[in-house]
């Protein structure tokens, strides 16, 4: 695989609950700031209440994924809080993106199959991470549970309202996903696949478009096994009006109702046959030529 694109920004993650919507919401605003920002600040590029903002922003600070500092004094008071986001270099994930950097390329140099066998470990991790959680009914609460999943291991993921086409800005190996995209981008996949099945009761289909924009990856989720097999299931019931289809031929069948008038046309025949009793008087024509016998009888 050739990587043409710039792709996903290098994100961070950790072994945390996963985020809730909102505050994860937030964490991507404030990753989005040039500079440290202020609780009321952000509140205002969120459209949320600053209470609800600074709230968040000290959970964040707590769970280690942004940094609170005073701002510089500037006249009376104390100085106000300023919040931004954690670099991937101050982040224990930094370690990690070190050892999945030689993992890397250690199965793509003696893999006989290093995108299967990365699909396989990351359908491994992606069990682990969910270990012990309870599937969700609903197929779309599973899909939104996978993302939040996502976003604490770093990708900051975008979703449609139906959490089924999602953009992942973020990527927390992306220096060794440029690198060896088959192997790392492989493990990502199969860690959402075997993730979205443990988190839902319906199987559902996963496919991970590495760097198919200029900024982000895509990740395209929807349910699969379900809606495949039931029309296969249908599919008797399906023929049941190709069989109506011989019903239709029925009247094809009566088509030779329309015949019979052409068997009546043999009745028109009829007249020709009494042609042969026109001809009747041509027999006659003999009875013409007696007459002429009785001449020999006039000579004798």
């Amino acid at each position: 695989m050739t990587v043409e694109n710039n792709g996903p920004l290098p994100g961070s993650g950790s072994n945390r609950v996963p985020l809730s919507r909102q505050r994860r919401g937030v964490l991507q605003y404030l990753r989005g700031q040039a500079a440290p920002v202020t609780a009321g600040a952000l509140a205002q590029v969120c459209a949320l209440h600053v209470n609800t903002v600074r709230e968040h922003l000290d959970a964040l600070v707590d769970d280690g994924l942004a940094v609170r500092e005073r701002s510089a004094p500037a006249g009376r008071g104390r100085p106000a809080w300023r919040y931004r986001a954690r670099s991937p270099q101050e982040s224990p994930a930094r370690e990690y993106a070190g050892l999945a950097a030689v993992l890397a390329a250690r199965i793509a140099r003696t893999s006989a199959d290093p995108r299967g066998d990365a699909l396989a470990a990351g359908e491994e991790w992606g069990r682990v991470l969910t270990s012990g959680q309870e599937a969700a009914p609903d197929p779309r609460e599973a899909r939104e549970r996978l993302l939040d999943l996502l976003g604490e291991i770093g990708f900051a993921p975008e979703a449609d309202p139906e959490a089924r086409r999602v953009r992942l800005p973020r990527c927390p190996f992306v220096e060794t996903a440029r690198e060896h995209p088959g192997v790392i981008c492989g493990v990502h996949e199969g860690l959402a696949r075997a993730a979205l099945n443990s988190l839902g009761e319906t199987p559902q289909n996963v496919e991970l478009l590495p760097f198919a924009t200029p900024d982000a990856c895509l990740l395209h989720l929807g349910s699969t096994e379900p809606p495949r097999t039931e029309p296969h299931d249908t599919g008797p019931d399906d023929t049941e009006p190709q069989d109506t289809e011989r019903d239709d031929t029925e009247p094809q069948d009566t088509e030779p109702d329309d015949t019979e008038p052409q068997d009546t046309e043999r009745d028109d025949t009829e007249p020709d046959d009494t042609e042969p009793d026109d001809t009747e008087p041509q027999d006659t024509e003999p009875d013409d030529t007696e007459p002429q016998d009785t001449e020999p009888g006039e000579t004798r």
